[in-house]
């Protein structure tokens, strides 16, 4: 029941508790309330002039007013500045007084004060439970936070809406029916509107004060906002209602949750008032239906539009999460690179070593040796010769990740370095027996690319389509115009790959379920060449169905 002239009192909050980054609230131990006394006494006396503003300037014919924003003012403050049995016993006497206060001022009799104050308490000591008991962490700045707090709302009227409208009927024969619904849109027009502000107010969003943009906007909207309500629910009576949805729309998406409920507090009270005394778009109504009216156009027509704040509010903590992750990732990745880079470094010196005393007793300079030493010594070189690979490849994963990689891009004849993979492609022992080809369809194949990396990506595929597409009898290497890029394909017809493992191919240190087979791998090799294409420019991927082969292409721009 109440006009909101005093929401320029948020003096109340000031005190509480914000919220943290998840929406919990922070609540003073009970027994604050007696070292901290300001915030429930000024709420007192707050809920008694916004009574004595409620009945004295929005009642309707009877004895009920159309809006009651006492009850959220009294709600917000409750739940954010404590809870515990003391408290909440020492809350509800000054909550007790203000009401009883504000219904004797405005010239109730005793019978109807006590009736009123207590309907008043009843619903207000409803909502503070239902509150705590089904909106976590008491937060309005997530989707399903804030549609608890507005199904709380609904349903914490009725009760005293339905005695109250009964208690009436037994007095003066006034319509059951006409009192229960001003009661209960009225109460639950104020419990979400100013219950809405109160709760989600943090203290971060009296910092404004320091951004003078931000603050000079904030009032602007605002103005705009009454202006257009004193446009339409004044005297004026103008047709301007078509103005306040855009608005309500700008303070939801610039200031949020917190935006809105400000904002739809100044238009219930200016939509209120005015319709009761008259004017606006409903003064030809009855004053019944025209508090009616009023209320089910705040309501139904402008309410929702805390759920779009509701719904930014929510997206705007992903974003922030993703973010947070991002960074958490991408220092992970900086470290992994630089524990990479450090390990390499420290494989090449040793096996730098091991290779050359490995080839000098191979080659008998160390003394005589048999025909097994011999042997022996060869696979200590080559397998050192494998370890210093992966050295050099962990190096190149890590400058490529870190963006320490540089490309020298000019045009590369890319028909030509084709042959060139392919004649060292030949001399691996175990493309023997297999058809390693080029095919060039199209003229001036020429790439901007650097030839040293792109000769490395194109051996790295190359190497793995001997390595993994041996069965298929055949490599081929094809180079052609796709639009005004030059594709390069490497082609095999091995067991070719699943979707699942297509999904995983380019993932560093991945093997795809091939760790204990006895083909020899690092999982680097793919990671490795598709950064390097990208720092050419270029785009790399694979076409394959299982048990058909695979094409690993590459695109690159033209010179």
């Amino acid at each position: 029941m109440t006009m909101s002239p005093a929401l320029d009192r948020p003096e109340p909050i000031l005190d509480i508790a914000s919220a943290d980054g998840k929406g919990a609230i922070a609540t003073a131990p009970s027994a604050a309330f007696f070292r901290q006394p300001l915030a429930p006494i000024l709420t007192a006396v707050g809920v008694t002039v916004l009574v004595v503003l409620a009945i004295s300037f929005a009642r309707t014919n009877g004895l009920i007013a159309a809006l009651w924003g006492a009850g959220g003012l009294a709600l917000a403050v409750w739940l954010r500045g404590g809870r515990g049995l003391t408290y909440d016993l020492g809350f509800g006497v000054l909550l007790t007084t203000g009401v009883l206060a504000g219904e004797f001022l405005v010239g109730n009799g005793p019978l109807l004060s006590v009736m009123f104050t207590a309907m008043n308490l009843l619903e207000i000591v409803l909502a503070v439970v239902l509150t705590r008991r089904f909106v976590s962490g008491l937060s309005v700045n997530s989707v399903e936070g804030l549609t608890r707090f507005l199904a709380v709302c609904a349903a914490a009227p009725l009760p005293a809406a339905i005695l109250s409208a009964l208690a009436l009927n037994a007095l003066n024969g006034s319509d059951i029916v006409n009192n229960l619904r001003i009661w209960w849109f009225g109460h639950a027009l104020g419990f979400v509107v100013v219950g809405a502000f109160g709760l989600a107010l943090q203290r971060r969003h009296l910092l404004i004060v320091r951004q003078p943009a931000r603050l000079a906007e904030s009032a602007a909207l605002l103005g705009l906002i009454g202006g257009a309500c004193y446009a339409i629910f004044s005297h004026l009576s103008l047709p301007y209602g078509f103005l306040l949805m855009p608005l309500l729309l700008m303070m939801a998406v610039r200031f949020r949750v917190v935006g809105i409920a400000a904002a739809l507090v100044v238009v219930s009270v200016v939509a209120i008032a005015g319709t009761m005394a008259g004017h606006g778009p409903y003064h030809s109504f009855t004053p019944a239906n025209r508090a009616l009216l009023a209320q089910l156009l705040v309501l139904l027509g402008y309410m929702p539009i805390l759920m779009v704040a509701a719904l930014l509010e929510e997206r705007d903590r992903l974003a922030e999460r993703a973010r947070a992750g991002r960074e958490r990732a991408e220092r992970a990745s900086a470290a992994k690179s630089r524990l990479l880079a450090n390990v390499a470094h420290e494989i090449k010196s040793p096996v730098g070593g091991i290779i050359g005393i490995g080839e000098l007793w191979a080659g008998g300079q160390l003394g005589g040796v048999s025909a097994t030493q011999v042997e022996m010594a060869q696979m200590l070189v080559k397998t050192a010769r494998q370890v210093e690979t992966l050295a050099h490849d962990l190096l190149d994963v890590a400058r490529a990740e870190s963006g320490a990689v540089k490309v020298e891009l000019r045009p590369t004849d890319v028909p030509g370095l084709l042959e060139d993979v392919r004649r060292a492609l030949i001399l691996k022992p175990e493309a023997r027996g297999l058809s390693v080809e080029v095919v060039v369809e199209g003229d001036a194949l020429i790439a901007q690319a650097d030839s040293q990396r792109l000769a490395q990506v194109i051996g790295n595929l190359a190497g793995n389509a001997v390595k993994y597409g041996a069965a298929g009898g055949m490599v081929r290497l094809r180079a052609a115009w796709a639009d005004d890029r030059v594709r390069i394909e490497v082609i095999d017809r091995g067991p070719g790959l699943s979707v699942e493992k297509q999904a995983q191919l380019f993932e560093p240190f991945n093997r795809l379920g091939l760790e204990r087979s006895a083909i020899e791998g690092h999982g680097i090799g793919l990671a490795l060449a598709k950064r390097l294409t990208e720092l050419q420019g270029g785009e790399i991927g694979v076409i394959s169905v299982s048990g058909e082969g695979a094409t690993f292409w590459v695109e690159l721009p033209a010179a």
